[in-house]
């Protein structure tokens, strides 16, 4: 007979594994995470905090990232945005983005979700030096909007689900090719060259139907490394590689994509992306007060967040509706989809990591960057989830 202390141990062993395996556990921890950043900010530890980051690396294998915050934003999150990519990838060839008519209403959402709070951002901050982080408030967080969706529960409908999913999913591509068109230095053809060879190598083993994980891993790397030093971000390489990735399917209904992706998710969902955040979430409250969070560039961004957002998206949807373009998501009232298009003011990881591409020589503007992402995703956090805990899920007629 099993003893009791192998019966308790099993049972934890099985609830820790439920919760990794829930869809929320990832967001649940980034809001831990970016809790947690703010406290050690604002501590005694704050020196230690801000030197474990940014103080020079002795000795790093790569010259051009030497220190641990440079390893994270430009290394790990590469490995992120190749996660980010493999799941773009699967979605558009067979999944929710395969069709026309099923890609319809998010795509429209996702462009109308990115162009409005970028309009609003440029007309509170203006167009002199600050224009630069235009896209800051443009792109949502998915692991920390189904985060608080998942504190919800069986509140809001499955459809609703998948239709935040998809748009956020529209959204990071839509942030990747931002990244790639706007926050680009002057390019090292050399080290492009490199690049687009390392991908063409990826091509020509899928187009030999290798589908063995090592040849890609290697010459992924090998293209990392080139964009690193060829002028673009590094994390393009990630996405950039994940295309390369063959999606066919073997004869047991599986493939390298969903192997890897399987592989890749837990890591990026519970130990890059949480890293990201500490690292780049904590700011220092210390002299902070009204004046600067009216400040042009935080104000900028949490209006596009907190407004722009879901102006963008309700609008898209109601517009969709009213013209037959698309229907709305089944069994989701108009207030639920609402406080949907609210929770997609959750801007944090993209947000964050735009806010750091769009003033890299201005670390003052960098901190107030932040504070405007984390005051414009905490409001739109609250509002959203205020709204979809008491919205009931009959459909109403009409949006008004």
């Amino acid at each position: 007979m099993m003893s009791r202390h192998k019966v308790a141990k099993a049972g934890l062993r099985g609830i820790v594994g439920r919760w990794f395996d829930s869809e929320s556990a990832a967001g649940i921890l980034l809001i831990g995470v970016a809790i947690a950043a703010m406290a050690v900010a604002n501590s005694p530890l704050a020196a230690a905090y801000h030197d474990l980051f940014h103080h020079p690396l002795g000795w790093s294998p790569v010259a051009k990232l030497d220190s641990l915050h440079l390893w994270i934003n430009d290394g790990l999150m590469a490995v992120f945005f190749f996660v980010i990519g493999l799941e773009i990838k699967r979605e558009v060839l067979d999944g929710e983005l395969s069709s026309p008519a099923k890609r319809r209403l998010p795509v429209l959402a996702a462009i109308a979700g990115m162009a409005v709070p970028a309009a609003i951002y440029l007309a509170v901050a203006g167009t002199g030096a600050l224009a630069r982080g235009w896209a800051i408030p443009a792109a949502t967080d998915i692991a920390f909007a189904v985060g608080v969706l998942g504190l919800l529960g069986p509140r809001v409908p499955r459809s609703l689900r998948l239709f935040l999913l998809t748009v956020a999913i529209v959204d990071d591509l839509g942030a990747v090719a931002i990244i790639a068109v706007f926050y680009t230095e002057q390019l090292a053809l050399g080290w492009l060259g490199a690049a687009l060879a390392g991908l063409a190598g990826m091509i020509a083993l899928n187009r030999l139907r290798i589908d063995r994980a090592l040849p890609y891993t290697v010459l992924a790397v090998l293209v990392w490394y080139a964009v690193l030093h060829s002028g673009i971000h590094a994390t393009i390489a990630g996405v950039a590689a994940a295309m390369t990735i063959p999606l066919r399917l073997n004869r047991s209904g599986d493939s390298l994509l969903l192997r890897m992706e399987h592989a890749l998710v837990r890591w990026t969902g519970f130990l890059v992306v949480p890293l990201f955040g500490f690292a780049n979430a904590g700011v220092s409250l210390a002299g902070v007060g009204w004046a600067s969070v009216i400040a042009p560039l935080p104000l900028a961004i949490a209006s596009g967040l907190v407004l722009g957002k879901p102006l963008g998206i309700f609008g898209a949807i109601a517009l969709a509706n009213r013209f037959g373009f698309a229907s709305q998501p089944e069994g989701a009232s108009w207030v639920q989809l609402w406080g949907i298009a609210l929770l997609c003011g959750i801007g944090f990881t993209m947000s964050l990591f735009i806010g750091a591409l769009a003033f890299p020589a201005q670390p003052a503007l960098v901190e107030e960057a932040k504070l405007g992402v984390l005051l414009g995703s905490l409001i739109s956090a609250v509002l959203g989830f205020a709204v979809l805990r008491f919205a009931r899920g009959d459909r109403a007629s009409s949006p008004a």
